[in-house]
C-alpha cells in the first residue's frame, strides 16, 4: 500500500459497498415500477377510515403495483424512489383515474387519494381531474386529496392557490403525515386544509406512552384551533383506539379496523349481483 493511503470505509462515498447496494436496490425498484406501468399492473387498495364513535367516514385509495411474480407491492416500498421522477407523476395520474372511476361507479362512496404537490402542474393529472369534475360535478363533493407535508412544503404558495380553486368545487384536502417534521406553522395558518392525518409515530402505543400522549394532544389542539378535522393513522389496537376517541380525534385508520384490500366491500357486492343475474 502506498504511503499515506488508507483503505477506510467512507459512508459518503458513492464507491462504498453500502452506497452501491442502495443504488442497486433503487435501480431494481425503478425497473419493477416501470415494468408494472408498461403492463398496466397497477391498482388501488382500499382502507376504511372510521368515525371515532362508529361507522365508516370514508375510504383511502392506496396505490399498489404488481411485481414480476404477481405479488402486490405497497406504495411504501417504492414511492420514495420514484416520487421525483416522471414515474411518480404517472403513478399519481393512475391513482386519480382509478379513484375517480370508483367514485363514479359507487354514488355512496367517499374516497381519499394520495398525490404529490409535484403533480399540481402536471398536465395529464390536471386533465384527469378537470375532465371528471366537468363530467360529474358531484364527484368533487366525495373526493379528498391527500398531500404529504414534505411535498406541500416544496411549493406552498402553489398548493394554497390550488386548494382554493378546488375547494370551491367541493373537493376536500388532507395534510398527510402531520407532525412528521416538515410543516412551517406560518404556512399551516395559510393552507386551510380541511383535515390533518396525524403521523403514525405519535399514534402507535399512545395509550401507554405519556410522551406521545402530550404530543398528540398538542397536535389535536393545533388542528382544532384551525378548525381542521383530525384522523389518526396506524391505529393497531383497542386501547389506542379508545384513548384517541376520548381525546378529541375525529377519525381512526389502521389495521385494528381493517387492512387495505384490493377487494373492497362494493366490489364483492357487484360480483354477487353478476353471479345471481
Amino acid at each position: 500500500m502506498a504511503k499515506g493511503r488508507r483503505n477506510r470505509f467512507d459512508p459518503n462515498s458513492n464507491d462504498d459497498p453500502l452506497s452501491a447496494a442502495i443504488n442497486q436496490r433503487d435501480r431494481s425498484t425503478m425497473e419493477m415500477v416501470r415494468a408494472a406501468l408498461e403492463h398496466k399492473q397497477v391498482m388501488l387498495a382500499y382502507q376504511p377510515v372510521m368515525q371515532s364513535h362508529g361507522g365508516v367516514a370514508f375510504y383511502e385509495g392506496l396505490i399498489r403495483v404488481l411485481d414480476e411474480t404477481g405479488r402486490i407491492i405497497p406504495a411504501r416500498e417504492f414511492i420514495t424512489v420514484i416520487e421525483e421522477t416522471e414515474m411518480g407523476r404517472i403513478i399519481d395520474c393512475l391513482a386519480l383515474e382509478k379513484g375517480m372511476r370508483a367514485l363514479r361507479q359507487n354514488p355512496n362512496l367517499r374516497l381519499s387519494i394520495n398525490m404529490s404537490a409535484r403533480s399540481i402542474g402536471y398536465g395529464r393529472w390536471k386533465k384527469v381531474l378537470e375532465r371528471n369534475l366537468r363530467t360529474d360535478p358531484t364527484l368533487g363533493e366525495r373526493l379528498i386529496l391527500e398531500i404529504t407535508e414534505s411535498s406541500a412544503m416544496l411549493v406552498p404558495e402553489l398548493v394554497i392557490s390550488f386548494m382554493g380553486e378546488l375547494q370551491s368545487q367541493g373537493v376536500c384536502f388532507a395534510l398527510d403525515d402531520f407532525g412528521a417534521g416538515y410543516t412551517s406553522f406560518r404556512y399551516l395558518r395559510d393552507f386551510y386544509f380541511d383535515m390533518i392525518k396525524i403521523d403514525g409515530q405519535f399514534v402507535r402505543g399512545v395509550a401507554n406512552n405519556p410522551d406521545n400522549q402530550v404530543l398528540l394532544q398538542a397536535l389535536v389542539s393545533i388542528a382544532q384551533h384551525f378548525d381542521m378535522f383530525t384522523v389518526a393513522e396506524f391505529v393497531e389496537n383497542e386501547d389506542d383506539a379508545t384513548f384517541l376517541a376520548q381525546n378529541g380525534i375525529d377519525c381512526l385508520q389502521g389495521y385494528f379496523f381493517g387492512a387495505p384490500t384490493v377487494r373492497p366491500p362494493w366490489s364483492e357486492s357487484s360480483d354477487q349481483l353478476r353471479a345471481s343475474a
